[in-house]
């Protein structure tokens, strides 16, 4: 097997000059393989606030540019581990939220069927659900990390199943997720009310506040998350909002009292032994954001990612 191809030369290259993909990784088209490869889906039609995440996957590849190829918070290099690649964007439907599903689900399942893992860069988290059932129907229940301000685990919203504040509901309701194995991670903020986080546990999730992480610390927390996930297959699913507003301005629906961008980091480095076996990025929407200081945060997130997954890589190899 040849060696993966990694990123442009900085040193010979200008990191603001060339091609913007995924931290100057090749295209997909560019290699004969792609062991993990980084997906845009610019879409957000199923946002209930602010719009704009649409322009979230070209934001975060633009931020990622600074990006280099050792990871020392985790001892690898996960471009020389892996062939990881930049995807490209699953171009989808923007006037129909049941038409864009199902386009990502089957682009999702076709990176799938090829054995390639994938870190998705939204738009809005309703691309989640087809993500999930692609997998789910390769590996069946999928173990979840949610990492996200709020649960989205509304039944509809203005009448519809499916939009960013109902994917999870909808994939308990499929069986999809391994509900002995699920979690939310850094929610806050006021609620409809208390029947919210009454569904939530009749659907199986636990919930680590942001003020759980805050009080615990984050080896704690991550302790806790490792313990209840096991080596089930594992899908982390960040919604950047997860983050404080101070970290990450740039989002459709912003709360108070949020993660730090530190925090989130270490809680996903310690995650590194499980098996991790795709992710998303969500809800960055650039429209809002201040000095890059959202898309870099989500760059950053979507980094370990890939280290983590091509720490996985290096395990099965």
């Amino acid at each position: 097997m040849s060696a993966p191809i990694g990123p442009t030369d900085s040193s010979l290259v200008p990191r603001f000059a060339g091609p913007a993909t995924f931290a100057r990784l090749p295209r997909i088209d560019q290699v004969e393989r792609a062991d993990i490869a980084v997906v845009g889906v610019p879409f957000d039609t199923g946002v209930s606030y602010r719009p704009g995440a649409r322009f979230g996957p070209s934001a975060i590849r633009e931020a990622s540019r600074l990006l280099r190829p050792y990871h020392p918070g985790l001892d690898v290099s996960p471009f020389a581990t892996a062939q990881v690649v930049d995807g490209g964007d699953i171009a989808v439907n923007p006037f129909s939220i049941g038409d864009a599903v199902e386009t990502i689900d089957e682009a999702a399942s076709g990176f799938v069927r090829a054995g390639t893992r994938l870190v998705t860069l939204g738009g809005d988290h309703t691309i989640a659900l087809p993500l999930l059932r692609s997998l789910y129907r390769e590996h069946g229940p999928i173990a979840m990390l949610h990492f996200d301000a709020h649960l989205d685990t509304w039944d509809t919203y203005f009448g519809e199943p499916y939009t960013h504040g109902t994917p999870f509901r909808r994939a308990v309701e499929e069986g999809i997720l391994d509900t002995e194995a699920i979690s939310h991670v850094g929610t806050r903020g006021p609620l409809y009310g208390k029947k919210d986080l009454e569904d939530d546990r009749r659907f199986g999730f636990g919930i680590v506040t942001s003020a759980d992480v805050m009080r615990k610390g984050v080896d704690e927390i991550a302790d806790a998350l490792r313990q209840r996930i096991g080596d089930r297959p594992l899908y982390v699913s960040v919604d950047i909002d997860v983050l404080d507003p101070a970290h990450a301005p740039g989002t459709g629906t912003p709360e108070a009292g949020g993660l730090t961008s530190r925090e989130l980091l270490e809680i996903l480095r310690g995650l590194s032994s499980c098996n991790l076996v795709g992710a998303d990025v969500v809800e960055v929407a650039p429209a809002y954001d201040h000095a890059q200081i959202t898309s870099t945060a989500a760059s950053h997130v979507a980094y370990d990612l890939v280290s983590v997954l091509a720490l996985n890589h290096a395990r099965r190899a």
